[in-house]
């Protein structure tokens, strides 16, 4: 709807008179959400004044966050209609910067993706704010090359668990000089003084970025499936306790997982990657895929960006489920097969979500 009159707005102990022009209501409306502190004098202001302030005030007052409220993804435009480019895509609870408003699409950036999305696909202003402690994860990055996670607070209480430098952990709580982090053995306290502490948030994907993401991905699998063949054709059926799931995922995802199920009962060693005389989580994982001539990394965050992601109900045997600070093999039925802790060593988990899930990754 187009406004054609004199207007007055008053916000707060300010007054914002338009006199004469025609402003798009969706934009008057965005200029309120920002607080209005400008006064114009409509017997003194021309027109075209006016209306170049009002698109000022439209920018300053609505650039600010949003977030996706998407099923999947909205495509980003080049220009505010269906009918231009798509430069990438705006995945659901994306984060980006609202830059302005014209016709019913923001001119947002994210990432490294700037343009035009519908606005009824994303949330700005108080909402966004709002829903910003929902779609973030506050993450620890450990700086110490161990990091004592311990039961309280205090830098003398008993030791929960141990964790590897540059390792990221889930925060769930924080005090002025510690952070509540989630590992395998438990929530548990450490100093800010050995992690750094940053909020991962989604952003949009250029179209760009998701073709070389793509490329890569379909490459890695590539090489993946040659070093396994053999591997798989020589691979014996598995340990028959396994509890294997229902006949799906590839030969080398379920060789993957019967391999690993070899090993349950055999002890968890920090640092490890022995399948018999003891691994820690990580290198549970990297060895049991070395075993298929695939390389992956000592490091549970490093393993969130192996292969490529696939949600859990779409998980397959053989893929890698990560958690903060852990990580475990899928081998199918609900179950996860991992390198748990020192108190219980390398066992079966059902269900494979009984903590938080950060990512499932498949190889083959």
């Amino acid at each position: 709807m187009m406004l054609k009159k004199v207007m007055t707005v008053a916000l707060a102990a300010s007054i914002f008179t338009v006199s004469s022009i025609s402003a798009d209501a969706a934009q008057i409306s965005l200029a309120l959400v920002g607080g209005i502190s400008s006064s114009l004098n409509e017997s003194s202001t021309s027109d075209d004044k006016m209306a170049e302030v009002l698109d000022e005030v439209v920018k300053d007052n609505y650039t600010g966050m949003c977030i996706a409220k998407v099923t999947n993804y909205v495509n980003v435009r080049s220009e505010p209609n269906e009918e231009s480019e798509v430069l990438g895509k705006l995945f659901d609870k994306s984060v980006g910067t609202v830059e302005g408003e014209e016709n019913g699409w923001y001119l947002v950036t994210s990432g490294k993706v700037n343009g035009y999305v519908k606005a009824e696909f994303v949330v700005i202003g108080a909402e966004a704010e709002a829903l910003a402690e929902e779609v973030g994860t506050k993450m620890a990055v450990v700086t110490t090359e161990t990091l004592r996670v311990r039961q309280e607070a205090t830098t003398d209480s008993s030791i929960l668990g141990l964790i590897p430098m540059e390792e990221e952990l889930v925060v769930v709580d924080e005090t002025e000089d510690f952070v509540k982090v989630a590992i395998e053995e438990g929530d548990g306290w450490v100093s800010k003084d050995y992690v750094s502490l940053k909020t991962d948030y989604v952003y949009a994907e250029s179209r760009e970025e998701e073709e070389a993401r793509l490329a890569k991905e379909e490459a890695e699998r590539a090489a993946a499936n040659k070093a396994a063949a053999s591997k798989v054709r020589n691979s014996s059926s598995g340990n028959e306790s396994a509890p294997l799931g229902n006949g799906g995922g590839s030969a080398s995802g379920n060789a993957v997982a019967s391999f690993a199920s070899q090993f349950v009962g055999n002890p968890y060693v920090y640092g490890g990657t022995s399948l018999t005389n003891g691994a820690d989580c990580s290198g549970f994982v990297m060895s049991v895929y070395a075993n298929f001539g695939v390389g992956l990394p000592h490091s549970s965050s490093a393993l969130r960006s192996a292969g490529y992601g696939v949600s859990l109900a779409d998980a397959q045997p053989g893929d890698i489920i990560c958690y903060s600070g852990h990580v475990a093999i899928y081998v199918g039925n609900n179950t996860i097969v991992h390198a748990s802790t020192a108190a219980t060593g390398i066992k079966y988990t059902s269900p494979a979500n009984y903590k938080n899930i950060l990512a499932v990754r498949r190889i083959f």
